[in-house]
């Protein structure tokens, strides 16, 4: 980090510190994607909540996909009402405890507890959504432009890294059940526990020493505030246009993140349903691929202020077209091993690249809004993605290959899309309205 401030990569009093302790929730909550979304309860969702019923694919996509519909219609609005009341901070720390909630009461869901499961994963899902919005509208205050892309790799690369402390701690715990003759439905319920106070732990540094810049904006006589929040809202709707750019990415991201969700919420139930992985050996590919999407955060991260933001999404999105075409023609475990590490490089890349690319065409008075709409694109790819990935596998009686093939589609559509972005345009559009 000393290397930003040397270079002038942070904003005026920002601290270095305050950098560790905004990628520290990175940190927090990726335990909750990696456990609960990823590696755990996901498959035992299909294979133990829903019985491996022909739906239960299906089943859990939709799940999902409420909780992704929810967010899509609350995030602009949270976002624009943030802005006006500037305390990112106060409701940052609401959807943390939701979440944090949320997740332990998943350890009330066994076989047959459909509803309870689907009401903590809504729940849950929800809350870590909001929150992740809310944070990533703290990265333009900490650096500068140039350096928006790096500082973002190190909250992605540090988030990878709490990924494998939680599932490090739950695949100690699962190895330690299994050897003494436990099942699923007893020590699944014991690692929602364990994600959940780790999340909460690990949080606790962004909310003791993370800042909060922003200043409140005057509201118009006789408005409300939750009013102006939706005129807001619609203004920047209205004057789409002067973001053309940021905008047409936001497109991009609904297309390409759709693949990529659909990767992130459906990687063990692959490996089981196709590949025959248990649940030991889900947690081991999952570890491994947590640590292969750290250096690609990290790595990728320094070099997209080099090459540019749209590049390096672009060589991402390459990355991740092979990923699948190897996916799909995988027969053996080292093949499958081997396109697994790659989608790791590819997902911590392109994650961090989006959001950076994100910040950089965002101006600077209208931050935590068009980051609750760079949420609301991603949410929606969460839908697109994995509901088209479910119906696929249920409509073709249980064929994952084929639902991973057409998940690849995303990927080419959202390629073709970038090609389009002119990203230093799109930079002097959101200077010019800052």
């Amino acid at each position: 980090m000393a290397e930003v401030r040397a270079s002038g990569g942070l904003e005026r009093n920002a601290r270095p510190l305050e950098i560790w302790a905004w990628a520290m929730y990175d940190f927090a909550n990726s335990g909750y994607t990696t456990v609960v979304l990823t590696a755990i309860f996901n498959a035992y969702f299909v294979a133990v909540v829903a019985g491996n019923a022909p739906w239960a694919t299906f089943a859990w996509t939709a799940t999902l996909s409420l909780s992704y519909a929810l967010v899509i219609v609350t995030a602009p609005v949270i976002g624009a009402y943030a802005d006006l009341r500037a305390n990112k901070k106060r409701l940052l720390l609401f959807t943390t405890v939701g979440c944090v909630l949320g997740t332990a009461a998943l350890a009330l869901a066994g076989p047959g507890n459909l509803l309870i499961a689907v009401i903590g994963v809504v729940l849950s899902n929800f809350f870590f959504c909001t929150g992740c919005d809310l944070v990533a509208a703290f990265l333009p205050e900490l650096a500068r432009g140039r350096d928006l892309g790096k500082v973002s790799g190190w909250g992605w690369s540090l988030g990878y890294i709490g990924g494998l402390l939680t599932l490090g701690a739950c695949l100690a715990y699962v190895s330690w059940a299994q050897a003494a003759g436990h099942e699923a439905a007893q020590f699944v319920p014991v690692t929602m526990l364990i994600t959940a106070m780790l999340f909460a732990l690990a949080s606790v540094p962004t909310f003791a020493i993370l800042r909060e810049r922003a200043t409140p904006q005057p509201l118009p006589a006789g408005a409300s505030l939750v009013g102006s929040a939706f005129a807001r809202l619609a203004v920047t709707l209205r004057h789409a246009a002067h973001y053309q750019d940021l905008r047409r990415f936001l497109v991009c991201i609904v297309f390409y993140q759709a693949g990529v969700q659909t990767v992130i919420t459906l990687a063990a139930i692959y490996a089981e349903q196709a590949m025959g992985f248990n649940t030991q050996d889900t947690l081991i590919l999952v570890l491994v691929v947590n640590v292969t999407a750290a250096l690609g955060a990290f790595f990728l991260g320094n070099v997209q202020d080099r090459i540019g933001h749209v590049p390096t999404i672009a060589l991402t999105l390459a990355g991740w077209i092979a990923t699948v075409l190897i996916v799909w023609t995988a027969d053996t475990r080292p093949l499958f091993w081997a396109a697994a590490n790659l989608a790791g490089l590819c997902l911590g890349a392109s994650q961090s690249a989006g959001r950076a690319l994100v910040g950089y065409l965002s101006p600077k008075a209208r931050r935590a809004e068009f980051f609750g709409l760079w949420g609301l694109a991603t949410n929606l790819s969460s839908i697109l993605g994995p509901i088209t990935y479910g119906a696929v596998s249920w409509m073709s009686q249980g064929n994952h290959r084929l639902a991973m093939l057409i998940t690849g589609a995303f990927f080419v559509v959202g390629l073709l899309i970038l090609h389009g972005i002119d990203a230093r345009r799109g930079r002097r559009a959101a200077l010019k309205k800052a």
